[in-house]
């Protein structure tokens, strides 16, 4: 779509696929491109799964700290107002989709870019990816997020030490420790990220949807709330036409066709 300059957006069979494109800059994202992320998020039209990934050989480096040296060294109140101002919003928008998020991780994830691929429902990566916080390396702290996320994924101890030591985090590890979903050869990636997503895109989008909130709203709040949160959204998903589909399709012995409504 023209009106990006730093991703490529790209719409098939249900599927939005956004593409980091700085490739020379191993898909280093400057606050242009957290925006220009925002923006091609809001417009989901009639796209029931995204998949996010990074063109060349990396997904994200973090931050343009090179492009953006003048910020980095004159103190934290620029950095502030970029997080709270592009990337934050990002993030959380993309967190929040009402359909499934799937990251497509080879080469680096790192900084913010570890968040944003973080951010997905579904993080699977080839073995030469990697997950890294390098923020202690250059005297600064977690953003984008990572502070939340990274303690639920893999507890305190091992938040910590990614946090605090800096350390990549190849994918297979990553696997292991349950920081991601899946990891897979290099060249199988491809393949099986794709097959994901439009598994993803041909399900109950209603029924995901909320599944994804209940499982958010449920990190922070206590038993009694999670179970109310549940009837309330079983009650949406059970009007849907795809839940009559899923109903009938079980009864028939059939393989249901949802339709995302």
């Amino acid at each position: 779509m023209s009106e990006f300059s730093t991703i490529l957006v790209e719409r098939s069979n249900a599927v939005l696929t956004i593409t980091l494109n700085r490739p020379e800059r191993l898909n280093a994202c400057p606050p242009q491109m957290a925006d220009e992320i925002f923006t091609a998020i809001r417009d989901l039209g009639d796209a029931r799964a995204v998949m996010i990934r990074g063109a060349g050989r990396a997904f994200c480096s973090g931050a343009d700290l090179a492009a953006n040296a003048e910020m980095s060294i004159s103190g934290g109140d620029r950095a502030f107002a970029s997080l709270t101002q592009h990337y934050n919003p990002m993030v959380e928008a993309l967190a929040a989709l009402p359909v499934p998020v799937v990251s497509l991780v080879q080469g680096p994830a790192a900084g913010v870019g570890c968040s944003i691929a973080l951010a997905a429902d579904f993080v699977i990566a080839g073995k030469s990816g990697y997950f890294l916080q390098a923020f202690a390396n250059i005297g600064l702290v977690p953003d984008g997020g990572s502070s939340w996320m990274l303690p639920r994924l893999i507890g305190t101890a091992r938040a910590t030490r990614m946090m605090m030591l800096g350390e990549k985090i190849f994918a297979e590890e990553a696997e292991r420790i349950g920081l991601i979903y899946k990891c897979v050869e290099d060249d199988e990636l491809e393949d099986e990220a794709t097959a994901l997503v439009k598994r993803l895109a041909a399900g109950p989008t209603v029924a995901l949807g909320q599944m994804k909130q209940t499982l958010r709203q449920g990190l922070s709040q206590d038993f009694t709330s999670t179970l109310a949160a549940e009837a309330r959204a079983q009650r949406i998903a059970g009007n849907t036409a795809d839940a009559t589909e899923g109903a009938m399709a079980f009864l028939q012995k059939r393989k249901a066709q949802y339709r995302g409504e």
